[in-house]
């Protein structure tokens, strides 16, 4: 914001007393010799002025009913931005012909998933960068990925993994410039189709799972199908999109 926020305080007696312990205010001396001292009466600030300029420690109302009942997973702060870095994947026709058979077998078990409205790959954890610095750690991610090479991957990734876990080796080390978290250790690699709100992997691991795969592994091309050409890496912090394009 360019202009300061009003805010309620307590004054400090480094700037408002004098030596001898009678307050003053700032560059005008004490009273004259002689004469009373001006009452200095404060005011209290209008509820409906405090009210425009609500406090920032506790952060604005997550209504999680505005996501589909998502939860942050760390408080909203102003200044502090939630950043991810990820590959991005274009869903084609093709692959979204697959998701309209294999999401509606998976509702059967879980009812309340719900399609993904976009497809990546992560490369790191959602971290929170203070607004000041994202530039500075976008530029460090530029500088890591600009050596690395275009390739293929597969989806869960079976082929290009190692290729994944040198992109997320470098992310991390510029995690680390900043004191951030790095990414999970041992990493296994996938593309999100769908979400829920809670935990649904007692309905959805063995024979649903087992039918999925099914499914997959029946249908035309799918091994071309679910492949990635990654070309560039993406960054998310806040409302900003950065894109780093890989050689």
């Amino acid at each position: 914001m360019s202009a300061a926020p009003l805010v309620g305080y307590s004054s400090s007696g480094s700037e408002d007393e004098s030596e001898d312990g009678r307050q003053t205010r700032p560059g005008n001396g004490s009273h004259r010799r002689g004469q009373s001292p001006l009452p200095r009466q404060r005011f209290p600030v209008p509820d409906s002025v405090l009210n425009m300029f609500p406090g920032t420690e506790e952060g604005p109302e997550d209504d999680s009913t505005k996501h589909g009942g998502r939860v942050r997973t760390f408080p909203h702060e102003r200044g502090n931005w939630a950043t991810h870095v990820y590959v991005p994947y274009e869903a084609k026709e093709e692959f979204l012909d697959l998701l309209d058979v294999l999401l509606p077998h998976a509702q059967t078990y879980v009812p309340r998933l719900v399609r993904m409205e976009a497809f990546h790959l992560s490369l790191s954890q959602s971290v929170v960068l203070r607004h000041h610095w994202i530039l500075p750690f976008v530029q460090a991610l530029k500088a890591r990925m600009a050596s690395f090479q275009r390739t293929f991957i597969g989806l869960e990734v079976t082929s290009g993994h190692a290729q994944f876990l040198d992109l997320v080796s470098e992310v991390d080390r510029v995690m680390e410039e900043f004191d951030l978290t790095t990414f999970y250790q041992d990493p296994s690699f996938h593309l999100s189709l769908a979400w829920c709100v809670g935990d649904a992997r007692l309905q959805l691991e063995g024979q649903c799972l087992q039918e999925l795969q099914a499914i997959v592994d029946g249908f035309e091309d799918a091994e071309v199908l679910l492949r990635v050409y990654i070309e560039q890496v993406h960054c998310k912090s806040g409302n900003k999109f950065f894109s780093m394009p890989l050689k």
